[in-house]
């Protein structure tokens, strides 16, 4: 078992004020590659101060795959491979390195664009893996950064980076009868928090839209009743899209963004409905006289995945959207709830109980074999990886603590928890692949 731990400020765009993030990757790979992030070269006098490599550094260590070797052990500080001295480099076991430089050059408006370049060297082959040139602006070096820890990751794994993404959660805090609740977004690493939605009712069920341009949620500022608002992230501006009587919640985007699925309640038992976007028409899909809930969609848009108690006890239903045929997915225990389905619509993760102790647990539709994920306790609400390779979600360190979130591998190996100076930390929601990429110059 390999065990780090990374202590990252955050700053709070919304609150401008520094909130400490500890992310401990308490478990990962016993045969991690070894690796060595390189501090890069940096050309010209007017280039900014960048953390490059220790962003990169701090990606790969937090993905639990690989062990990095600090700066003061390195022998020499290649920028290429014609620099690298293999034998040095195979005396500290090293097997990769990650190396390059950072300069300005003027982009087509005639702004200075920051230029990295940078190199994937095989150690014990002697060559160069993968090499690109990229570029973009003093507000994007982060994102740079990042952008060649997803190309590192997918070189030495074969699994497509998700170092570029976002993480939306729910934060509250405050004393009791003076809560105040936040909708946050940040980079995967925890870095640039950004409060897109503050309230003193509370938020609740935020999710993604496929392209990542929109974020659905459930509030309740409207005297005091449960509305669905889609919130467009560029312009901060919020929508409500639902608020019939009685419960309006669970909202979830369908593949291609068009539709959302949603539970109503409408005066009668909460019921799974689908809104057309377009036409701001309701469609029913499930009726039943107990509670369906926790709707989400399979990646080919044909079935929605659910909760219900129709059997006696929550398990996972899907419901077919051409003729609303149903088909129950869960046998094994007596609590399942809150499912997912992961990219390749095969398996599903979702909160089991188990001796009275709920945990995240994946089970395989193929094999029917279902494997528990976590060891804490009071886990919830489950969110894939765009790359369907890890999974982040809520619990709690300690029985009556404050909620922080945690994030574990889809085969158990790899896990980590990212506790929060701010309050409880409540339903998180990984991105979609951010929309910013780098195109090789």
């Amino acid at each position: 078992m390999k065990r780090f731990v990374l202590y990252l400020a955050l700053l709070s765009a919304g609150q401008l004020v520094f909130a400490e993030l500890r992310i401990e990757v308490t478990e990962g790979v016993d045969n991690a590659v070894r690796v060595a992030v390189v501090p890069f070269a940096i050309r010209g006098r007017s280039v900014p101060e960048t953390n490059i490599r220790d962003v990169v550094d701090a990606d790969l260590t937090l993905s639990g795959r690989f062990e990095t070797l600090p700066i003061g052990q390195m022998l020499s500080l290649p920028s290429s491979g014609d620099d690298v001295f293999q034998r040095d480099w195979q005396l500290l076991k090293v097997e990769y390195l990650i190396m390059g430089n950072v300069s300005l050059a003027e982009d087509t408006l005639g702004d200075k664009a920051v230029v990295v370049t940078f190199e994937l060297y095989n150690v014990f082959r002697g060559v160069v893996e993968a090499t690109q040139t990229i570029s973009g602006s003093r507000e994007d070096v982060r994102d740079l950064a990042h952008h060649i820890s997803d190309v590192v990751f997918e070189e030495l794994t074969g699994i497509r980076g998700v170092f570029a993404t976002q993480i939306l959660y729910v934060t509250a805090s405050g004393p009791v009868g003076d809560r105040r609740f936040r909708l946050n977004v940040a980079d995967a690493d925890g870095y640039r928090v950004q409060t897109l939605l503050e309230s003193r009712e509370p938020i609740m069920s935020g999710t993604w839209s496929p392209t990542g341009d929109e974020i659905a949620y459930v509030s309740f500022e409207d005297d005091g009743r449960p509305g669905i608002y889609v919130l467009d992230i560029g312009t901060r501006r919020s929508k409500r899209v639902a608020q019939f009587e009685g419960i309006n919640g669970a909202p979830a985007f369908s593949p291609d963004g068009r539709q959302l699925a949603m539970v109503l309640s409408r005066g009668d038992n909460p019921d799974i409905y689908i809104l057309n976007r377009e036409t701001n028409r309701l469609r029913r899909v499930t009726r039943h006289y107990l509670t369906d809930t926790e709707p989400s969609w399979t990646p080919d848009g044909r079935y929605i995945v659910f909760t219900s108690d129709r059997g006696g006890k929550p398990q996972i239903y899907q419901v077919a959207l051409d003729d609303l045929s149903l088909e129950r997915l869960t046998f094994e225990g007596d609590y399942n709830a809150r499912a997912s389905m992961l990219p390749g619509g095969q398996s599903i993760v979702m909160v089991h109980r188990r001796n009275d102790v709920f945990h995240i647990a994946l089970l395989d539709l193929i094999r029917g074999r279902l494997m528990v994920l976590t060891e804490t306790e009071l886990d919830e609400s489950p969110s894939v990886a765009p790359n369907g390779s890890m999974l982040i979600y809520a619990t709690q360190e300690r029985a009556g603590g404050p909620g922080i979130l945690a994030a574990v591998s889809i085969d158990g190996g790899v896990k980590f928890r990212l506790p929060s100076s701010e309050g409880d930390v409540r339903e998180p929601a990984w991105s979609p692949v951010k929309r910013k990429t780098f195109v090789p110059r």
